[in-house]
């Protein structure tokens, strides 16, 4: 009974916006869009259906659970939902752009070029509605209005290079492979640092069948996106039409670390390590193939020669035997099975095959119709073809979408990738956080060590800069953990740690505000606890950020302006040196306060804090990125180039496509 009063006690004065009848629906809004911000989608459709069930006639909250929805896969929800944001609001274009985003997933192209059509009406000069737009028409075949469009973009902005890349994709559909070219050297042309516009070129090189063309502006374009595996798979087939194998081994080799699940690129490498005798490794590659594709008869079939080659003519006869329930007409099975059963003593198995064999032969002379059918001249084949005789040929993609990034980039406020160059992020006490297969460090500090010895919280603390999006699970229990940690605190109100660990659960679920106060608390009981300041600074920044960029999720971006000046991040600073002074060995404070004096564009200062990070760790590698990237701001590329190539080698593989493009640039300054 006590508990149940607690309970009520706590949902009243702690939450009155979860009560229907008393929902602050702009708190509840705001906490969905900022959960929604930090890609907590699970999270934000939560609060977005209090609000909806609270006001079910506001348009706002249908768009964000659309969003949500849209990150979450869950296409048809997306569109349901911004069709009702429209039905109470038809005049905010983000809303027809994300739902003619959610219908292009479910291929209905139609229906998303009225959604960008009706867009355009409200806000005509709109890059990524036309872009889209286009992308649509190229799909549907009409290329007529589809250059017509691109011409309307062109003269809307004349140096976007996409549209020039969806005009040489055109007129190569089109057949017209002169003014495809032409398009290709344009787009080079304005934005000689986009990797897309070196692979465009490359690509179309490839198609023309000029394979060391092909070859040069493949590698351009992987110089400047170093982690992209369809350009090394690409580029692996333009070295193999010029019989460079090892060279295109290496390039599959590169591509399947990047890409450890690419079947093409399993399948390739294993054709290539059968030609340079490498059997027993191009069988692991056969076996990955046919784990996911256990139909694929031309993996069968290849395996079935290497492991007639190693001596395994049991598994041999197997995959044989495979192939030819499923191609019976297919002579050279029986050929390859008659010799595997000879050698395993079936010689009756093998007379019937040689047999099989002999009367093909004998119908081929009497003129009887054969179905089998001989491998074309061409050295390779597209992955839908099934005819088994070109079980030898380097597999290409039928989707010529997999070789040409621009061509699926469809943009958008929430989907657009960020082309800017920013830092590695701030590190934050967390419970959660992302799997990373490349870098596998444990970041470590005493107080936290001690924190997780004696249990006093909940869950393992974690200090980390790649925090993880909750579970629906993980919501619920943080939830509850409220509860629980609220009953504590009433129970014993001068417990700091109390209000810290609710204070953990507040920020886990993005209520900010109520997070901030708890923390306010902890420092008020304990103000030597330093993991409170160092929390409150990560969650105040985490909110500038948030107010900053705010316009990207807002669906009248007009309707509230935020600015941030640099006194705003005073209070951050503050609290970092604070952290400082308490934990002087605390090596995250200085990193972090490193980032907020780059906010402030006090990048010498914040050289200072870079220098001192590594002092105390050399093997920091987010502090070298972040140190070289400031550098590079302050005109020192070559320092720069030095800690990007460090943070690099130390598993930040970002950093090379920045090395890159910096060392050949004569511009000091960060593209804009």
């Amino acid at each position: 009974m006590k508990r149940k009063f607690l309970y009520l006690l706590y949902i009243k004065v702690l939450f009155p916006f979860l009560l229907s009848a008393q929902i602050n629906t702009d708190q509840v809004l705001s906490i969905g869009v900022n959960a929604l911000y930090f890609e907590d989608y699970v999270l934000s459709i939560q609060y977005f259906n209090q609000v909806i069930s609270a006001k079910p006639y506001l348009a706002e909250p249908y768009f964000y659970r659309g969003v949500a929805k849209l990150n979450l896969d869950d296409y048809q929800g997306a569109e349901a939902d911004c069709t009702k944001s429209i039905d109470r609001n038809p005049f905010v274009v983000n809303v027809y752009q994300v739902r003619g985003l959610s219908r292009i997933r479910q291929k209905n192209y139609e229906g998303a070029i009225s959604d960008y059509q009706k867009a355009l009406t409200i806000d005509p000069e709109n890059v990524s509605l036309w872009h889209n737009l286009i992308l649509c028409r190229i799909h549907e075949l009409d290329f007529n209005q589809a250059n017509a469009d691109i011409d309307t973009l062109i003269h809307i902005s004349p140096r976007y290079t996409d549209a020039y890349l969806m005009r040489m994709e055109v007129a190569m559909k089109q057949q017209d492979t002169l003014r495809a070219m032409s398009d290709a050297d344009k787009a080079i042309e304005i934005d000689r640092y986009n990797a897309d516009t070196w692979a465009a070129r490359g690509m179309l090189f490839l198609q023309r069948e000029k394979y060391a063309d092909a070859e040069s502006d493949l590698t351009e374009a992987i110089r400047l996106s170093v982690r992209n595996s369809g350009m090394y798979i690409n580029r692996a087939l333009a070295r193999y039409h010029q019989n460079n194998l090892r060279g295109a081994m290496k390039d599959y080799d590169i591509a399947l670390d990047i890409d450890k699940n690419n079947l093409i690129g399993h399948y390739n490498r294993g054709l290539l390590r059968a030609q340079v005798g490498d059997d027993n490794r191009a069988i692991e590659d056969f076996d990955f193939v046919l784990q996911f594709e256990p139909d694929n008869m031309m993996a069968t079939f290849n395996r079935g020669l290497l492991r007639d080659r190693t001596g395994d003519y049991k598994g041999a006869v197997e995959d044989y035997t495979t192939v030819l329930d499923e191609y019976p007409n297919f002579l050279a099975g029986y050929q390859y099975r008659a010799q595997a059963r000879r050698k395993i003593g079936d010689l009756k198995g093998a007379d019937d095959d040689e047999f099989r064999l002999l009367q093909a032969q004998l119908d081929a002379q009497n003129g009887k119709n054969q179905q089998q059918q001989t491998a074309s001249a061409d050295k390779t084949r597209k992955e839908s073809d099934k005819d088994v005789n070109n079980f030898r040929k380097i597999v290409v993609a039928d989707n010529e979408d997999d070789n040409s990034r621009y061509k699926t980039n469809y943009r958008g406020r929430v989907q657009d990738k960020n082309l800017a160059i920013l830092p590695q992020p701030m590190f934050a006490l967390n419970y959660y956080e992302r799997e990373n297969e490349v870098r596998n460090s444990v970041n470590y500090a005493k107080v936290i060590d001690d924190l997780n010895r004696e249990k006093v919280l909940p869950h393992r603390l974690l200090i980390t800069n790649n925090e993880a999006s909750l579970t629906e699970e993980q919501v619920k229990e943080h939830f509850a953990s409220i509860d629980v940690e609220s009953e504590k605190i009433i129970r014993e109100p001068d417990n700091a740690l109390h209000y810290y660990a609710r204070a953990l659960d507040y920020y886990l679920v993005q209520d900010f505000d109520n997070a901030l106060s708890d923390l306010d608390s902890v420092i008020v009981r304990d103000s030597t606890f330093y993991p409170a300041y160092f929390s409150r600074s990560v969650i105040r920044y985490k909110q500038l950020e948030f107010l900053k960029r705010d316009v990207e999720y807002n669906v009248d971006s007009s309707k509230e302006e935020f600015r941030v000046r640099t006194m705003d991040y005073v209070a951050i600073r503050k609290d970092l040196d604070e952290v400082i002074r308490l934990a002087p060995d605390f090596v995250y404070a200085y990193y972090n306060r490193g980032n907020i004096l780059v906010a402030m564009k006090d990048y010498h200062a914040a050289l200072v804090d870079y220098n001192k990070a590594i002092e105390m760790d050399p093997h920091f590698a987010d502090a070298y990125y972040n140190r070289g990237l400031t550098n590079i701001f302050l005109g020192n590329n070559r320092q720069g180039i030095q800690d990007l190539s460090k943070a690099g080698e130390l598993g930040i593989y970002s950093a090379y496509s920045i090395i890159k493009r910096f060392t050949t640039t004569e511009d000091n300054n960060l593209p804009k």
